[in-house]
């Protein structure tokens, strides 16, 4: 493919290499792949509970609903994960219908500790179950009112760093203590990172891959403004929901010439919306980029038995095919028809299968992404001054009752 533009580049590589080296020093996240996370496995292994029950939205719950649902059919897990990140009070009671509350730990997530729909959720859950040190933990600001609220209850707390943000904090508290109380390896986890964290700040062939990706996505912007993500494996659908976050609240922002700026995040499934969204991606407006996420190993054998079906003879090539084989060929399918048209960009990432290490490569591989378009943007990654304003909106409505 081959691509025309009109603008003069106007930061280099190694420009953009030393930005992120000076932010590493301020922004929290790019380091927490190479933190010790035994505080968390100490904690874990005191937890009686068989349910555990995460109350928080967005950046408090996303990243660790991701990897919980990627990993969570490939384990055997002792305990069960709940997420309540929802005022839907049909949701609720859904959810909690099917928890047993006397058997639950609650951790209460909320890195400024007031968090309205939190707050909200938990109170609720104050009035249908007894909350005390013994079945409650609370993730938040060293210094929030939700740290006084349990310092004052003795209850057991961890810290989110003031220089991480929520949609970043996976590895951090939030997503780790979750994890590793459900018998998620959280060391294999931070391994996973350790090998992206590792490859790029060393510079090799990850560094200017990842450099050349984010420049073509912000080049390019006002030609493919719509960034696909087409993950062939229904597990990688808590990933989609993270990524559209992580892009979406990172990246749409106004530049330091006070020029709006932002890139759109979409996240399918593949072969569901093959058979919807990949027509509007052929035929349709030249508008988007594609990158198609396979699963290298699925560690399952699980075959489409020879049936005869009376009529359907012409089908019989399928017999004794793996549904993990035929899945990656639809991935492949996919990507050639796209290539076929020459002229949408796309890329593929192969992820080495159903494992810890796996799925935070790619989680810390787009957070780094997300940092690198945002230093091409002249933009601030880290703040989310439009979502601000909505819950200042809200909490004044709440206040006055319309």
């Amino acid at each position: 493919m081959h691509y025309r533009h009109n603008f003069n580049p106007t930061i280099s590589d190694e420009e953009i290499f030393n930005k992120i080296l000076d932010e590493q020093e301020l922004i929290g996240y790019y380091n927490l792949p190479l933190q010790d996370p035994t505080i968390y496995k100490e904690y874990a292994k005191t937890v009686k509970q068989k349910n555990i029950v995460v109350i928080g939205i967005g950046g408090s719950t996303l990243g660790t609903y991701a990897i919980y649902k990627y990993l969570k059919h490939s384990k055997e897990l002792s305990k069960k994960l709940y997420f309540l990140e929802t005022t839907d009070p049909i949701d609720i009671e859904s959810k909690l219908e099917n928890v047993d509350l006397n058997d639950t730990l609650f951790i209460v997530i909320s890195k400024s500790g007031t968090t309205i729909e939190t707050i909200s959720i938990f109170k609720y859950i104050h009035s249908l179950v007894s909350i005390d040190k013994n079945n409650c933990v609370v993730v938040t600001e060293h210094d929030s009112k939700l740290k006084t609220y349990a310092d004052a209850n003795g209850m057991k707390s961890f810290e989110i760093p003031k220089n991480v943000g929520g949609r970043f904090s996976v590895f951090s508290a939030v997503g780790l203590l979750p994890l590793a109380i459900v018998g998620i390896n959280i060391d294999d986890l931070l391994k996973g990172a350790q090998m992206v964290h590792q490859s790029f700040f060393n510079k090799r062939n990850f560094y200017k891959r990842l450099i050349n990706k984010a420049r073509f996505l912000v080049e390019y912007k006002n030609s493919f403004n719509v960034n696909v993500v087409f993950s062939y494996s229904s597990r990688l659908e808590g990933f989609n929901k993270w990524y559209i976050q992580l892009w979406g609240e990172s990246l749409g922002k106004v530049d330091i010439n006070s020029t709006r700026q932002g890139l759109t995040p979409i996240g399918i499934i593949g072969p569901i919306d093959q058979h919807s969204f990949l027509q509007l991606i052929i035929e349709g407006k030249r508008d988007k980029t594609v990158t198609v996420i396979k699963v290298e190993n699925f560690y399952n054998h699980l075959k489409i038995p020879a049936v005869k079906l009376e009529g359907l003879e012409e089908l019989d090539y399928i017999d004794n095919l793996e549904f993990s084989n035929l899945i990656n060929k639809q991935a492949d399918a996919t990507i050639e028809s796209i290539n076929n048209v020459n002229d949408i960009p796309c890329d593929v990432i192969t992820i080495d299968g159903m494992c810890e290490s796996a799925i935070a490569a790619l989680m810390y591989e787009y957070e780094l992404l997300t940092s690198l378009c945002a230093k091409f943007m002249y933009i601030d990654a880290y703040n989310q001054p439009g979502v601000e304003s909505g819950k200042k909106i809200l909490k004044e409505k709440l206040i006055k009752n319309i």
